[in-house]
């Protein structure tokens, strides 16, 4: 395909892209048919989006979420309107169709190779937000730890209690000691636990650090045991919601190392940056 013709393809795909009030991208079916250089709606919905719902249903995607039916008004030579079906398909829908249509169809050659870069790069920026929500939630968790190391300090006149407080939460979260949990997940004896810790859990520990912190200076504890109770208190509870929602701390694996997604993260940006 010659460049100025490609650039045309990519610029009317391009253009005939609308968003959900949610900000989901997608297609309407009847602006694809043309795109796609197919005349016949009848024939375009009864063979190749047909096709398209199939692949959808056995690749365990909803076919409702993927191609759901619309209405649109269209106006008629007389100056009428009148309300025609329609379908709105999300990038996924408008890969798969591609895929299903007829090859030997520049357009359809085109589309195949441009949806399938379209899907593969929605899926690294969406892998992208994961690894920069991790990487802030583990963070975010060193900074309430430290609060609460010191909060332990002034409290109690000194802050070695710190890590025992610790290690009886995560026996509170996990059902296991810290030392256990390590072993699970294959983490160095020289790391912290939370390095490999998934986002959930991060969080999960932040927030009930966060109640610990703000317990302990509202009845203003003072000394360690009481600090203890109030942290195992509110890991428990912590660990209970999760359980009620069909998550089990201690069974769930290891995220990889954070310190390495926060390098592989950093060398993106400087090679983005370096384009």
């Amino acid at each position: 395909m010659k460049y100025d013709f490609i650039s045309e393809l990519t610029k009317n795909f391009e253009r005939h892209a609308k968003r959900t009030d949610s900000g989901i991208e997608f297609w309407l079916a009847r602006d694809i048919q043309k795109l796609l250089g197919y005349k016949k709606w009848d024939n375009f919905i009864n063979i190749v989006v047909s096709k398209a719902k199939i692949a959808c249903q056995k690749s365990g995607h909803k076919v409702e979420d993927h191609f759901p039916d619309v209405g649109k008004m269209v106006e008629l030579g007389s100056g009428s309107l009148r309300e025609i079906t329609d379908i709105m398909l999300t990038r996924y829908a408008c890969y798969l169709i591609a895929q299903n249509g007829d090859p030997k169809k520049t357009e359809i050659a085109f589309a195949q190779t441009y949806f399938a870069i379209q899907t593969r790069r929605a899926e690294l920026i969406e892998q992208r937000l994961l690894e920069t929500e991790r990487i802030s939630a583990r963070k975010k968790l060193a900074t309430t730890e430290k609060e609460l190391s010191q909060l332990i300090f002034e409290h109690t006149g000194g802050n070695e209690d710190f890590a025992l407080i610790r290690n009886k939460g995560d026996q509170a979260l996990f059902g296991k000691s810290t030392q256990a949990m390590k072993l699970y997940w294959r983490v160095p004896e020289s790391r912290p636990l939370a390095d490999f810790a998934p986002t959930v859990i991060l969080k999960a520990k932040d927030f009930a650090t966060e109640i610990t912190i703000y317990n302990a200076k509202h009845h203003h504890m003072k000394e360690e045991k009481a600090i203890s109770e109030e942290h195992v208190t509110n890991n428990k509870a912590v660990r209970n919601t999760l359980l009620d929602r069909g998550i089990t701390p201690e069974t769930l694996p290891a995220a990889e190392d954070v310190k390495k997604v926060e390098r592989h993260s950093i060398m993106k940006i400087k090679n983005h940056s370096k384009n």
